[in-house]
């Protein structure tokens, strides 16, 4: 089993999705003593954001040459997109910030978001291309969210996630959610206790 562990948060060692994410793929090599894991913090390595210049690097038009200043992000693309088409399992740390995941996960979404290589469009509609893939959102969330009358309005992380993942078609998608971390250390520590106790039964 390949496993790629991706963390977004920001907070370093005071990240509740740090933590689960660590737990989480622990659990995934109790289970398959094989596993091999590949690591990868997008705030310690933060991929650049897309400019015009960068976009159209990467959906390049007949005839275009990189210049030599693209060439170390279009390498670095090339590998977060293998890192990604390898794995069995993606196990990603996603903190809601202002309602949605971090810029810089969102930055290696764009990254990874090929045509021709994880979606297609086809005269029936788009036509996700990875098959057979595991993912485990950890999220994580200040206040309360699920169920609540304005989630749908307000939730633009996790079904942001399950939305673009699925596009890519993947189906087997499971979140580990620890809400209302900012509501004290009381409600902390339980919304913590909680998400520990899912990264147990999710691998």
């Amino acid at each position: 089993m390949k496993v790629l562990h991706i963390d977004s948060s920001a907070t370093g060692a005071m990240s509740v999705t740090r933590e689960l994410t660590a737990a989480t793929v622990y659990q995934l090599q109790e289970i398959h003593p094989g596993a091999t894991v590949t690591y990868r913090d997008l705030v310690e390595a933060p991929p650049a954001h897309l400019d015009d210049k960068l976009l159209a690097a990467l959906r390049p038009q007949k005839g275009y040459v990189a210049p030599e200043s693209l060439r170390a992000e279009l390498a670095l693309t090339e590998t977060m997109l293998c890192e990604f088409l390898a794995a069995d399992v993606v196990v990603i740390g996603a903190p809601m910030y202002n309602f949605s995941v971090p810029t810089q996960l969102k930055a290696w979404i764009d990254r990874i978001a090929q045509a021709g290589r994880t979606f297609r469009y086809t005269a029936q509609g788009p036509e996700g291309l990875i098959v057979g893939k595991k993912m485990i959102i950890v999220s994580s969330r200040g206040g309360m969210y699920a169920g609540a009358a304005f989630e749908t309005a307000m939730d633009h992380q996790e079904a942001y996630l399950r939305a673009v993942m699925g596009f890519f078609g993947i189906s087997d998608i499971t979140v580990i959610r620890a809400e209302g971390i900012a509501m004290g250390a009381d409600a902390r520590a339980l919304a913590l206790g909680k998400a520990l106790n899912q990264t147990k039964e999710c691998a």
